[in-house]
């Protein structure tokens, strides 16, 4: 498989169905509402968003089997809702409220529900997703285990581990990477030598480059890439070029503001919102009272007991 580009700067995006475009709302929406309550003092510890990256978990929903693992990161909301569509479990898990997905003590990076893991140990999950895929490929044939990541952690060895791994045994394992060209404060330009492309094709690994942010776009490349490791039982890497919208972790955006400003006018948001105001509109609004009512209700429950829920 040959690395294939689809689009160098942005153009105007293919009409979604009503199911995609709530879909990617209700994520935008739910990551710009975490911002705001951070900066009120109402939430702890850190968190991720995936603002301007939102279409890539979207675009991979339908291609997804319930029998497949999916491996997250330290920016996984989006992962998440894209598979479970539960905002209420993961707000209270972020806020240490009943209802958690994981009695709060996961918090905003560390989730565990059925087939999904998210963790914040960057590199952690390819060595770990490699182990699953090998029972997959013995046991489950034709599930396979995705990996998020993101182009920093190309930085840590396990990764190379990992794929080595799965080349070497065929295993079905694929690593979708969310390039969004900045690894916390660190442009890629100066920390990542050589390209992706080249790192996969030395363990013999197949490559694909998306630079669309069209959610049909990206979805019709990647079909055949997931196809083809269930198919084929092989590894394979997909490279999304992608933008921040958002700062790296709640206010601590170390970029230039042209740099902010070029990553603004490859938002997805904003294009769509010009290309079809009227449907925009009304799934906008929708999702944007939907996950308010989703903060009252959980803003509403009382601490997580996640001690005594354990001793049962």
């Amino acid at each position: 498989m040959t690395a294939a580009a689809t689009e160098a700067r942005p153009t105007a995006p293919t009409r979604l169905d009503d199911a995609d475009l709530d879909l990617l709302l209700l994520i935008r929406h739910f990551e710009l509402t975490l911002l705001d309550m951070f900066g009120r003092g109402e939430l702890h510890g850190t968190t991720h968003t995936c603002l301007g990256q939102e279409y890539v978990p979207v675009a991979l929903r339908p291609l997804l089997a319930d029998g497949d693992h999916v491996f997250s990161n330290h920016r996984g909301h989006g992962h998440y809702l894209a598979r479970f569509g539960d905002p209420h479990g993961l707000l209270a898990e972020v806020m240490g409220r009943q209802g958690a997905v994981c009695h709060g003590v996961g918090g905003s990076q560390h989730i565990l529900r059925d087939r999904y893991l998210s963790t914040g140990v960057q590199g952690e999950s390819v060595p770990v997703a490699a182990g699953v895929a090998l029972h997959l490929k013995r046991a489950e044939p034709g599930h396979l285990a995705l990996v998020y990541l993101g182009d920093g952690t190309w930085g840590e060895g396990a990764v190379y581990e990992g794929l080595n791994m799965a080349a070497l045994w065929g295993l079905p394992l694929l690593l979708v990477v969310e390039h969004n060209g900045i690894a916390q404060s660190t442009p890629t330009s100066v920390q990542l030598a050589g390209g992706i492309a080249g790192r996969a094709g030395a363990f013999g690994v197949d490559h694909r480059l998306v630079t669309s942010s069209d959610t049909n776009t990206v979805r019709a490349e990647l079909a055949p890439v997931l196809r083809r490791v269930r198919e084929h039982g092989t590894p394979a890497v997909v490279e999304l070029r992608t933008h921040r919208v958002g700062p790296h972790s709640k206010g601590d955006d170390s970029r230039r503001p042209e740099e902010i400003a070029d990553a603004q006018a490859h938002d997805w948001y904003a294009r769509y919102a010009e290309a079809y105001p009227a449907q925009f509109a009304a799934h906008d609004e929708r999702q944007r009272r939907y996950v308010a009512e989703v903060v009252r209700e959980v803003a509403g429950q009382p601490a997580s007991r996640w001690e005594e829920t354990d001793r049962g």
